[in-house]
C-alpha cells in the first residue's frame, strides 16, 4: 500500500540549516570560476600571447563551456547519482584551473578555460539537489538561500580576482581556486547524502526529452523569458559600469571599482525573501516587483542628474536594486519549475539556466557595443529595454490568469 503524498511530505525530514549553507557556499565558490578572468583579460592576454582582437575568447570560451555543460551534463542529475556527479565535475574543474594557472600559451590556456566552464556546472546540479532535499513547504526559501550564494559568487569573483592579482599576480587566482575546488570536492563527498534518481532512461533519451520539455512546459518558457531579460540587464550593467567608474566622470581606481562591486552584492539578500514569498503563493507579485526593480535601476540614473557624488550614489543604489530584482526573479522562477516534478528537475534546471545565460551573453555584447558607440546614456536605454520586455511578457500572464 502506497503512502499518500501528504503523509510522505509529513514524514520527510527537512534539509538542515548547515547543509543549506554548505550548498550555498559551494555554489558561490564554483560559479565564481566563470568570472575570475573577466577583469584579468589584459594581463592574461599579454602573458599568453593573445592579441587584442582575440582576447575576448578568454571569457567567451568559459561561458560556452558552461552553456554546453548545462545542456549535456546537468541533465545527468536525473540519471546519475548526484553526489558522484558533483564530485567528478569538481575534480575536473580543479585540474582545468591548475592547467590554466601555469599556462604560458593561448593554445593551452583557452581550452583549459573551456573545461573550467564545463566543470563549473556542478553548481547547477547542487541547486536542484537542494530542492530535492527540502520539504515542499520550505523549498522556495531553501532554493533562495542556495541561489543567494550563487549570486554572491558571481558578484564577488571580479573584485576578488582584481585584489588577488594586485597582490600576488593573476596566476595566483587560478592556483587558489584550483586548490579550493579540490578541497570542496573532498568536503562535499563527505557531507552530501547519496541521491539515486528514480529514472530508468538512457542518456540519449534523456537529452532527446529536453526539447519536448521546453515545448510542452509553458511555465518553464515563461520563467526563462523573465530571467533572460533580467540577466541580460544585469550583464549589460556590470559589463559597462566599470568603464563608467574608471572614466574621467568618476575617476575611480581598480580598488575603488572593486569596492563598488562589493557593495552591489547586498542585492543578493533578496533571494531568501523572494523564496519565502513564493512558498506563500505570492510568485506573481514577487515577479512584478523584480521586473519593476530592474526597470527602476535604469530609469533613475537615466533621468536624475546632479553632482558627481549624487550620480555615484545613484549608481550604487541602482546596482543594489538591480541585483535584488535579478535575485528575486531567479529564485521565484526556480521555485516554480522545481515544483513540476523531481524526476525532471535537473533537465528543467539545465534548460532554464541555459536560457538565463544566453540573456547574459546578449546583454554583455550589447553593453560593450552601445558604450563604444552611444556612451553611458545609450547603455541605460538599452538596459531598460530588457526589464520592460519582461514586463510585457508578464502582462500576458496576468491576462491569461484573469
Amino acid at each position: 500500500m502506497s503512502i499518500p503524498q501528504e503523509q510522505q511530505h509529513a514524514v520527510q525530514p527537512d534539509i538542515s540549516p548547515a547543509m543549506v549553507w554548505l550548498m550555498a557556499t559551494a555554489t558561490g565558490l564554483i560559479v565564481a570560476n566563470l568570472y575570475y578572468a573577466q577583469p584579468l583579460v589584459g594581463p592574461i592576454s599579454l602573458a599568453t600571447g593573445l592579441d587584442a582582437g582575440a582576447a575576448g575568447l578568454i571569457v567567451t570560451l568559459t561561458q560556452l563551456g558552461y552553456c554546453l555543460g548545462m545542456l549535456f551534463i546537468v541533465p545527468l542529475g536525473d540519471l546519475v547519482e548526484n553526489r558522484k556527479l558533483i564530485v567528478t565535475a569538481l575534480v575536473g574543474t580543479a585540474c582545468a584551473l591548475g592547467v590554466a594557472a601555469f599556462s604560458t600559451t593561448a593554445a593551452l590556456f583557452l581550452p583549459a578555460m573551456f573545461c573550467v566552464g564545463l566543470g563549473s556546472v556542478a553548481a547547477q546540479i547542487l541547486v536542484p539537489f537542494a530542492a530535492h532535499l527540502a520539504r515542499p513547504e520550505t523549498r522556495g526559501q531553501t532554493v533562495g538561500t542556495v541561489v543567494s550564494g550563487l549570486l554572491m559568487g558571481i558578484m564577488l569573483a571580479r573584485p576578488v580576482s582584481s585584489l588577488v592579482t594586485d597582490a600576488l599576480g593573476w596566476h595566483a587566482v587560478f592556483v587558489i581556486s584550483a586548490l579550493g575546488m579540490a578541497a570542496l570536492a573532498w568536503l562535499l563527498k563527505r557531507r552530501l547524502p547519496l541521491r539515486e534518481p528514480d529514472h530508468s532512461s538512457t542518456y540519449a533519451a534523456l537529452l532527446g526529452s529536453m526539447w519536448h520539455l521546453l515545448t510542452s512546459t509553458p511555465i518553464l518558457r515563461r520563467r526563462a523569458a523573465y530571467q533572460f531579460c533580467m540577466f541580460g540587464a544585469f550583464s549589460l550593467f556590470w559589463t559597462t559600469v566599470p568603464l563608467v567608474l574608471a572614466s574621467p566622470a568618476h575617476g575611480l581606481s581598480q580598488t575603488g571599482i572593486a569596492i563598488f562591486a562589493l557593495v552591489g552584492i547586498a542585492g543578493a539578500i533578496a533571494s531568501p525573501f523572494a523564496g519565502r514569498r513564493a512558498d506563500q503563493g505570492k510568485s506573481l507579485s514577487t515577479t512584478a516587483m523584480a521586473l519593476g526593480a530592474g526597470a527602476i535601476s535604469f530609469i533613475v540614473p537615466l533621468f536624475v542628474h546632479g553632482s558627481q557624488l549624487l550620480e555615484l550614489g545613484l549608481l550604487v543604489a541602482a546596482s543594489v536594486v538591480l541585483d535584488m530584482g535579478v535575485s528575486a526573479s531567479l529564485v521565484t522562477g526556480q521555485r516554480a519549475i522545481y515544483s513540476l516534478g523531481a524526476d525532471v528537475r535537473s533537465r528543467l534546471n539545465g534548460l532554464y539556466m541555459s536560457i538565463f545565460f544566453l540573456g547574459g551573453a546578449l546583454g554583455s555584447s550589447l553593453g560593450g557595443w552601445m558604450y563604444a558607440h552611444h556612451g553611458w546614456t545609450g547603455v541605460l536605454w538599452t538596459g531598460l529595454m530588457f526589464p520592460l520586455a519582461g514586463l510585457v511578457v508578464f502582462a500576458t500572464e496576468q491576462r491569461g490568469q484573469r
